[in-house]
């Protein structure tokens, strides 16, 4: 247990190119923050930097060793579950390779003090995106509209992995019973928020495609994301979501 109640969770495979770049940088933020790596055992050593980050900045930095590739889902968890252990009342989820610029952050967390969820979005007045192929910008737009029209999401941008949970909205998700495991794991999770009345904000982010190393976005990904809304959409009409005692929401 350390002071810190704010962790960013960063999962990571195969990101050496930017790892350090990206930790030095929310070391540097005027936020009093650490930050949990998620890697999937990264043959290019991504793992092993993070390590020595961890032993140069005990306490702030916190690697968290997976023995394989597990999921996108699966390593948020992980993440999760390590920062609540580590006495976190803000969690922050972002990406390693800079699509998410960690100079958001102290926006993201300046909304939190009103909102449970924030969102660092794409598709607010004063977001976009910047380097990105009009194929992945098409791609990015058409999951979005099919997920909020399909599940009644509110947020405008509900595919996005930038994003930051309180305390009490993450413990309130039974985190254990998500199915999805890659990137659909994200539409699952704030449609969950969403069902169990949790205030969500957005942001506005220039998303920026990857600097360095290769993207892991699949075909495959996206017929999951397609199959995980349709389960979701079933779930929605059957309107029994969410079966758990009601929350609260606050202002504060």
């Amino acid at each position: 247990m350390t002071d810190l109640d704010v962790y960013v969770i960063v999962p990571t495979y195969n990101e050496a190119d930017n790892i350090e770049d990206l930790l030095a940088q929310l070391l540097a933020l005027p936020v009093a923050l650490g930050v949990v790596v998620v890697d999937d055992n990264s043959p290019d050593g991504t793992g092993q930097l993070v390590d020595k980050w961890a032993a140069e900045h005990p306490g702030r930095v916190v690697p968290l060793h997976r023995p394989g590739k597990l999921g996108l889902g699966t390593a948020h968890i992980a993440g999760i579950k390590q920062a609540l252990a580590l006495g976190a009342s803000r969690l922050i989820t972002m990406d390693a390779d800079f699509s998410h610029n960690p100079r958001y952050v102290p926006a993201m967390l300046e909304l939190g003090q009103s909102k449970h969820v924030v969102i660092g979005s794409r598709y607010v007045s004063g977001g976009g995106s910047r380097n990105c192929t009009w194929k992945r910008i098409w791609l990015s737009k058409a999951a979005n509209f099919y997920a909020r029209t399909m599940l009644g999401l509110k947020a405008r941008d509900a595919t996005a992995g930038f994003r930051l949970y309180r305390r009490e909205a993450i413990e309130s998700i039974p985190l254990d019973e998500i199915f999805s495991s890659g990137y659909s794991f994200l539409i699952e999770l704030i449609f969950m928020c969403q069902r169990r009345g949790w205030q969500i904000g957005e942001v506005p982010i220039i998303f920026e495609d990857r600097r360095k190393g290769q993207t892991k976005i699949s075909r495959q990904e996206i017929l999951k994301a397609q199959y995980t809304v349709l389960r979701l959409f079933m779930r929605r009409l059957r309107g029994g979501e969410p079966r758990r005692p009601a929350v609260s929401v606050s202002s504060s």
